[in-house]
């Protein structure tokens, strides 16, 4: 099978874990005899500094082109702590979001046996925790009205979505229930907000469609106490834009550490493959960053992009493998720690020995 790629390094640590990814990436099209082609591309900071654009016209071309996106991470301090910045790293993430129709943001959040020590929570609490969290991604309050008035003393962000947003969300939410345990559960905060309250009308129409998925509501404030006391009762979890954003990096940590949740973001052109975590900019260049959330996006590219089940599968092994065996980064290690290209060789080379 062919597979042709865009690859997005980004900025601070993700060349170095992209790196790693397409270790195994090239492995697993070695192994399976799959013809891969890829182009990188500029995106974040580092396409600000060399051509004024987080996100140019060049990457997007290259993007369409593309079967699926490998994107590392970005963002940089001499922005974050800018507030007048013009142009900053994350509007291209908007952008690329945007241009490429990418709507839904895909996060399973999945614990590890031999991690299970280094959760915040307690192990009877997580042990066996296994639910996917489905994020609006081009609605919401991130991509509507923003500005200041009053001399620069009132500031606003508007919060809007369309029915057909709406709708189109929640249908993938339900698909994915009725692939799993058939048990959905909407995020809102429809005691207070009006676009809140539009996302359980339509929810509460569309449930009578799915009569074998148990649908319920839960508002967000309550939903974040849910996921630390009692994350095992979740199973497909929906939400939008900035509610999807926190309730998804507050689950991650429940796993142990931040670099070992992958994600997808599906939409209407290219699909993107990214890990959750930032561009961790201390960390760029020492070789010392998890490159694992990133390797285990390589598998939902492999299993969502191209329905090469096998090949995902493969790649989950060998990271199962590299953790049983403590081959892994500082953030996890229990004795030595592995460096960032270490690990990506080790289970590159375990997937090409199988």
């Amino acid at each position: 099978m062919k597979l042709k790629l865009a690859v997005l390094p980004g900025d601070g640590i993700g060349p170095e874990i992209v790196d790693q990814a397409m270790k195994s990436v090239k492995a697993i099209a070695e192994k399976f005899n799959h013809e891969l082609e890829y182009e990188f591309a500029l995106t974040g900071a580092t396409a600000i500094d060399q051509v004024g654009d987080p996100y140019p016209e060049t990457t997007h071309d290259i993007c369409m082109k593309a079967d699926a996106v490998l994107f590392g991470a970005i963002g940089d301090p001499k922005f974050d702590n800018n507030p007048k910045a013009t142009v900053r790293p994350e509007q291209g993430l908007l952008a690329m979001r945007k241009k490429l129709g990418l709507y839904a943001n895909i996060r399973p959040v999945e614990t590890f046996e031999s991690l299970l020590h280094k959760s915040p929570l307690r192990r009877e609490l997580v042990e066996g925790a296994n639910f996917v969290a489905i994020r609006e991604l081009t609605g919401g309050i991130y991509f509507g009205d923003k500005g200041r008035s009053d001399n620069g003393n009132t500031a606003y962000d508007h919060c809007v979505y369309t029915r057909e947003e709406v709708e189109r969300i929640l249908k993938l939410a339900y698909e994915f229930a009725g692939k799993r345990n058939k048990k959905l559960t909407v995020v809102d905060k429809a005691n207070v907000l009006e676009s809140s309250r539009l996302w359980r009308e339509v929810a509460q129409e569309m449930a009578p469609n799915y009569p074998d998925i148990k649908t319920e509501y839960m508002f967000v404030d309550n939903a974040a106490m849910q996921i630390i006391q009692w994350p095992k009762n979740f199973d497909v979890m929906v939400t939008e834009n900035m509610f999807g954003d926190i309730l998804t990096d507050e689950a991650s940590v429940i796993t142990g550490s931040l670099g070992l949740l992958p994600s997808a973001s599906m939409g209407i052109h290219t699909s993107v493959f990214e890990p959750i975590h930032g561009s961790y900019p201390q960390a760029a260049g020492k070789n010392i960053a998890n490159p694992i959330a990133t390797i285990l996006s390589a598998a939902m590219m492999f299993e969502y992009a191209f329905d090469l089940m096998e090949e995902g599968k493969l790649i989950r092994e060998a990271v199962d493998a590299s953790m049983a065996e403590g081959v892994v980064t500082t953030d996890i290690a229990e004795g030595k720690a592995f460096s960032t290209s270490e690990v990506g060789d080790w289970i590159a080379d375990y997937i090409a020995k199988k």
